[in-house]
Parts: structure tokens; sequence; C-alpha cells
């Protein structure tokens, strides 16, 4: 099954010195997004104002680690108004869910660099968050009152991330740099008690760029493992869709892009705490990914901040169905678990 999606040589900075994107899929991370050298117009092709090059910009980073008794998330977000982070422990067996969050107002107590590969991101205070990357290794550090962590993702071959950049409205853009299904390490103390990472699986989002000043997006990601296999996904509709698209698929390492996928669930449903189990269809025209999303549970945070809103539903859940590889094999999934998340932002 041929792929559509030519890949191209990831630059070493994404932008160039004489201010030209790079845009498609990349064979590889990109080192440096280069955003010194990006010339910014408005609407009307003159250029952006410094105010605007700055506050405009938004880069935002995200790890998932699924372990014997618990889902992971840790997110970090860079908006230049304001920064924000959360992170959660999803207990399997109980299906309960605890979680810590960050507001920090503009420039206090947070930060963040706008490399994918080399790279420090964090979360001061009393309780902390750090995501730091040393040449594509993640390191990520939290301390909440019911978490401590010390966890480091190890791609085994980075040159298999799914790495692309996009066209953003009239004059942005937006990089996005995914992996999923990596071994995890380090030292996890859950409620005080050690956690097993033997067997435990990561995935990571590095997104950043001049992104729509409101925009959504439906996502869905799992890591496991099926008799003796480690598959991957990451899935998205709504962002990153002009001339290529996010979604990919990875068997035992190895990267398989797929096309547009189709994001059906009833929203009305999705948001009463009352019926939280309200099942997704996910799935794409040519038949390779056909899936039953059934959710667990749910962290949802809704902001109404005047000019900033965002309105973010993610969700715990089992997948099932099928997903076909570039090689034409067909991978049955029985109640894997991962993530999906319908987000809206005005930013």
């Amino acid at each position: 099954m041929q792929n559509s999606q030519q890949l191209i040589s990831a630059p070493s900075s994404l932008i160039a010195a004489n201010g030209e994107l790079s845009f498609g899929h990349f064979n590889g991370p990109v080192s440096q997004l280069g955003l010194a050298n990006f010339v910014y117009t408005n609407v009307m092709d003159k250029p952006a104002s410094l105010w605007a090059k700055h506050f405009h910009y938004k880069q935002f980073q995200f790890v998932s680690i699924n372990c014997d008794e618990y889902i992971l998330g840790f997110a970090l977000a860079d908006i230049r108004y304001l920064g924000s982070g959360f992170c959660y422990v999803f207990h399997i067996p109980s299906q309960t869910l605890q979680e810590h969050t960050w507001l920090k107002p503009c420039g206090m107590g947070y930060g963040t660099q706008p490399s994918p590969v080399n790279s420090l991101a964090y979360l001061k205070g009393k309780h902390s968050l750090q995501i730091q990357i040393v040449e594509g290794q993640w390191h990520i550090r939290a301390n909440t009152p019911f978490l401590e962590a010390e966890l480091t993702i190890t791609p085994a071959n980075q040159q298999q991330c799914m790495a692309m950049c996009g066209p953003t409205g009239y004059s942005g853009w937006t990089y996005t740099q995914k992996q999923n299904a990596l071994p995890v390490a380090g030292h996890l103390l859950v409620n005080g008690k050690t956690q097993n990472l033997a067997t435990a699986l990561g995935a990571y989002d590095f997104s950043a760029g001049y992104m729509r000043r409101e925009t959504s997006w439906r996502w869905a990601s799992f890591s496991t493992r099926l008799n003796q296999t480690c598959i991957g996904l990451n899935l998205a509709a709504g962002v990153n869709e002009t001339g290529c698209n996010e979604n990919a698929l990875w068997i035992d390492g190895e990267k398989h892009l797929l096309g547009p996928v189709h994001f059906s669930f009833k929203r009305s449903l999705a948001s009463e705490t009352s019926k939280p189990h309200q099942p997704w269809h996910i799935y794409s025209a040519d038949g390779r990914v056909n899936l039953r999303f059934t959710p667990l549970n749910c962290r949802q945070e809704r902001l109404n901040l005047w000019l900033l809103k965002s309105n973010f539903r993610q969700y715990m859940g089992h997948f099932s169905g099928t997903l076909v590889c570039q090689h034409g094999q067909t991978h049955q999934l029985q109640d894997v678990l991962g993530l999906t998340e319908d987000h809206f932002a005005r930013w």
C-alpha cells in the first residue's frame, strides 16, 4: 500500500535565513524553528508589528504515559499572554482521576524554548512541571500533591517521528512533531506508591507556530502492546490539514502515515457528566482507520478570560476496531486504553 504523503529532508532550521519556510512531511525532526528569521505580515500584506510577532506565536507540549495501573498526562502551554499546564493520573482499575493545574500570568513563572530537539519548558511554583528535551530525548519532572516523577522517554529512532509543517490562516504556519509507543524509564511515585515502568509506553507532542486566532480540533492517541507487537497511533482533525496531515501509525517503531480521518460523536452528550460513556466513531474514507472509542472518564476545563477562551475535554477510554498499515496488514484492536480530545481555543 503506497503512501501518498511523501517525505522531504528535514531542514536544520524550519525558517531559513532568508525567511523561507519549509512545508510538508519531514524525514526526521527539525532542530530549530528559526523564529527570528520569520517575516510575519498582516492580512493586507504589511509587516506585522513586533508586538504581533511576539504575542501571536504559540507553543505547547504534551506527554502521555501508560503504565500498569495508570495513564498519565503532562501538558505545558505558552500562549504568550499566559502560561498554563496540567498534570493528571487516571487510575485504571477504579477509573478515577486526580489532577493539578497551573495558570501563570504573562511571562511570570514559566518559559519555553522553540526547539523540538534541544529545549527547556517549565512551570515554577510550590508545585512544578518541567519538560526538557536533550538531543531528542524527553525528560519530564513533575511535583504535585499526588505525584512525583522523573521520567525519560527515549525514541529508538528519531527519524521515525511524525514531523510536519503546514500553512495556517493567511500568513501563519504550524510545526507539529509527535511519536508514540516509546519506552519509558525513571522514577514514578503516585500517592506515595512506586510504580513499575518496565512495560510503560509513552508518547510526546511538540507543536508550535502562528496558529489561527480561533481554532478547534479533535484528536486521538494510544500506545500499546498487542501480541508482542508495539503499536502507537496519532489522529487529528481540524488542524494541520493544509497540504498534509499529522495522522500516523507506528508498528514496532516504524512510522506509517495515514490519510484524513473523521470524528463522529455527539458533543451535547459528551458534555454531560451524567453520560460519560457515549461512544465515538473515528474512521477514514479509505478504510484504513475504523475505530470505536468508549470514554471511561474525562478531564475538562473551561476558561473564559474575555479575549482568551478555552473549552477543553480530554477523555480516557477504550479503542476497538481495525487499523491498516501501509504494508496492507490489518491490526485488530479490542479495548485498547488511550485518549481522545475535543478542544476549542481562542488565543
